[in-house]
């Protein structure tokens, strides 16, 4: 299986809606922040390893512990990924926190600032 091909995609996809659902609803670590996104997963094509992408809305001390939080309940989202999504094998899940959203806020922020003093 190619890395793009539409089978690989589909899984993604799945992983993705799966993991974010297992985060929102069924863990309740105290270190997982309430705001946190599953932006993106990618599996690798056969199967084993999983990075999965994760935002969080708040200050850099909240991702840092919400990435924590999900690395300890690695074991669970993993297992509960395994009853929810039948694949061959249940990839590893690695957890990387995802700043792009923020970064993209704070450019807005910055193209804002700088149009509203070309105005004035």
């Amino acid at each position: 299986m190619r890395k793009n091909s539409i089978k690989n995609t589909r899984i993604n996809m799945e992983v993705q809606r799966e993991l974010s659902e297992i985060i929102r609803l069924e863990i309740k670590d105290p270190r997982i922040h309430p705001m946190t996104t599953v932006v993106s997963a990618q599996v690798t094509p056969d199967l084993k390893y999983c990075k999965a992408y994760i935002s969080v809305l708040g200050d850099e001390e909240a991702g840092k512990a919400t990435i924590e939080g999900l690395k300890s309940a690695e074991g669970y989202i993993r297992r509960e990924l395994a009853r929810r999504v039948n694949l061959r094998n249940t990839p590893e899940i690695k957890f990387i926190l995802d700043q792009s959203i923020e970064y993209g806020v704070n450019m807005s922020k910055l193209i804002d600032e700088v149009t509203k003093d070309i105005r004035d």
